[in-house]
């Protein structure tokens, strides 16, 4: 069961007072010829200084550490941090054990010599290191167990939504008005040009088959995607003709890099259903695919202004971005913008 933020600090909370709360309790058996006045003072003034120093301990670790890429410097931080609370914890224990001497009831010899024990920098130092750090390894233990059962809930997750995910890329990618629309086409072509209308005939399936097959697996090459992706604009020049202008701009390093499958074909179907078709005069598709550092850019530009149908689904958008998510959470991106009188859709997918 996954434990959201305000549950974590309940737990983190109650874990606080029944951890210092047993530790300090151990004090009734070894002061118990003390008086109970300071064996309380002593209880509660434990809990006290050990819930002060590892709360502020644990409020610089959490803005501070990343435990989604820990390293190297990660580990100075915590012990530089386990350090000062560690001095902390000393001076608080020696500020409550002068506080008592000074204001509480009379002292008896045996208290006198505990709290004297606090003179002794060395033991006090030992004490306070052996605690805090204690503290430190407990807490960064509870941190990765969490931090394994929310990922393998995620995995949980990622594995039953790309189900549906693959539900909804089969509705997004098998349009059925492109379908009829090519269908219809081919067969108009077919007065004109046998042979041609029997090649279209041969991309419409392989881009059917590559719908069908490609869903299983969640990366293929570019290479592969943009053969896919010339079938489809070669069937839709079928209806546009001369309107349709497609061209590339592909950097060669890119071809061989792993894409989710239909990411690209989406956009180009996308610019084309929402863009160029509602273009009198037609327009111009730009797709170029490049690599900048461990990202690769995907971009798609048309012509036409970024217009949402109010009774459109938006499937192949939602379909991108759902995918996007689930195969690289948020280290990959997708936007798409109107710039200078043209649709620009922009994926940056991280290649490590």
């Amino acid at each position: 069961m996954e434990i959201n933020k305000r549950n974590s600090n309940s737990i983190f909370w109650l874990l606080q007072f029944l951890g210092w709360g047993f530790l300090n309790s151990l004090s009734f058996f070894t002061l118990k010829n003390s008086s109970s006045e300071f064996m309380m003072y002593n209880f509660v003034g434990g809990i006290f200084i050990g819930i002060s120093s590892t709360s502020l301990l644990r409020y610089y670790l959490k803005r501070n550490i990343s435990f989604e890429d820990f390293g190297v410097s990660d580990i100075i931080k915590i012990i530089i941090a386990g350090l000062i609370a560690s001095l902390l914890y000393g001076l608080l224990n020696v500020g409550l054990g002068y506080l008592y001497h000074t204001f509480g009831t009379s002292v008896s010899e045996e208290e006198l010599k505990i709290l004297k024990a606090y003179n002794k920098v060395w033991l006090l130092i030992i004490s306070s290191l052996f605690m805090i750090f204690a503290w430190v390894v407990c807490y960064l233990v509870i941190k990765l167990l969490l931090k394994l059962n929310r990922d393998r809930i995620e995995r949980l997750e990622l594995n039953a939504n790309l189900k549906q995910a693959q539900l909804n890329t089969l509705k997004g990618q098998i349009n059925p008005h492109f379908m009829f629309n090519s269908l219809n086409n081919i067969r108009g072509l077919m007065l004109e040009d046998i042979e041609k209308s029997r090649e279209m005939l041969t991309k419409l399936s392989e881009i059917l088959r590559y719908s069908l097959t490609k869903n299983n697996t969640n990366a293929i090459s570019v290479e592969e995607e943009l053969d896919m992706v010339d079938n489809y604009i070669d069937l839709s020049k079928i209806q546009f003709e001369d309107r349709l202008e497609f061209n590339k701009d592909i950097g060669k390093e890119t071809l061989s890099l792993q894409i989710p499958p239909m990411i690209v074909q989406l956009l180009i179907e996308n610019a084309v259903k929402h863009g160029i078709s509602n273009l009198k005069n037609g327009g111009r598709i730009v797709l170029s695919l490049k690599q900048e550092g461990q990202q690769l850019i995907i971009e798609v530009r048309n012509s036409g202004k970024l217009q949402i149908n109010k009774n459109s689904t938006q499937l192949g958008l939602k379909n991108i971005r759902q995918r996007l998510k689930l195969l690289y959470a948020e280290r990959a991106s997708f936007q798409i913008n109107e710039v200078d009188g043209e649709v620009v859709a922009n994926i940056k997918i991280p290649l490590v």
